[in-house]
């Protein structure tokens, strides 16, 4: 695995040194090989630059080009989301112990990864306000619809998560791409996806279990009825997400029931 990562790092580097140092020079195709490339060396950063070149110049992407979007985002904003929980971990320890040096010190640096966090996420908002004015384009419209709303409740989400956007937006994003998931398969990767990142949006922005866990329970029960017709391509994604769906409501329900607290639960697909 390590050879493999730096057999990559390589390629890329060769791929630099031959001419293409400057993003806006290359062409559609050679933006998706870089992208490719950059994912299996995991330098997401780099990923970033390339799909986000790719989406200005073409305004419209397939469907591996799409996914090729949403994984490069999804890193680099997990990071910095991972990042902020901690320190804001960090800071809320020390205001319990009353040390406002340190408090200090920890809220300083948590407002620094907030600004990194928001640029990003209104960087990302931008460009799927664009790829949605192009959906009717598609070969799938009604599908790309459902994925760009969804990840657009996703980013504003998180925005909300740190207080940089009412908690109201995620949820339009997400009930408009529920409302149209409505005439895909129950079974489908996405409507599971969106189901379960909605859920989780009802559950921790929106501090309402008993409808995070109705709606999970909805997309796993339908899902289950529809299993003789799911699809042979997309069986490994969509029973993966059911199993998510199916975890955090046994610990939602479990919560709900024994209300011990705050627990960890699945998301993101």
């Amino acid at each position: 695995m390590i050879m493999l990562k730096n057999m990559v790092k390589t390629q890329l580097l060769l791929l630099f040194l031959v001419g293409f140092s400057s993003v806006a020079a290359l062409s559609k195709s050679e933006l998706v090989d870089l992208a490719k490339l950059a994912e299996q060396a995991e330098r997401h950063e780099d990923m970033v630059e390339y799909m986000k070149e790719l989406v200005h110049l073409s305004g419209m992407l397939t469907d591996e080009q799409r996914n090729l979007l949403s994984v490069a985002y999804k890193n680099v904003v997990g990071q910095r989301r991972s990042a902020w929980r901690i320190t804001k971990s960090i800071e809320d320890r020390h205001q319990e112990k009353e040390e406002e040096e340190s408090e200090e010190l920890a809220s300083g640096y948590r407002k620094e990864i907030e600004k990194e966090l928001e640029a990003v996420c209104k960087e990302v908002l931008g460009l799927i306000s664009k790829l949605l004015g192009t959906v009717d384009s598609t070969v799938q419209p009604i599908e790309a619809k459902v994925f760009y709303l969804k990840m657009k409740g996703d980013y504003l989400r998180y925005l909300a998560e740190i207080g940089a956007t009412e908690k109201e937006e995620a949820g339009k994003s997400y009930e408009a791409a529920w409302k149209q998931a409505d005439t895909m398969p129950a079974t489908h990767p996405i409507r599971l996806g969106l189901a379960l990142n909605y859920s989780v949006y009802y559950y921790e922005i929106v501090n309402d279990a008993a409808k995070a866990c109705e709606l999970a329970k909805k997309a796993f029960d339908d899902a289950i009825e529809e299993m003789d017709n799911l699809k042979e391509d997309s069986y490994k994604d969509s029973t993966l997400i059911m199993q998510l769906l199916r975890d955090n409501l046994t610990l939602w329900t479990a919560e709900q029931e024994e209300e011990t607290g705050q627990q960890e639960f699945e998301e993101e697909f």
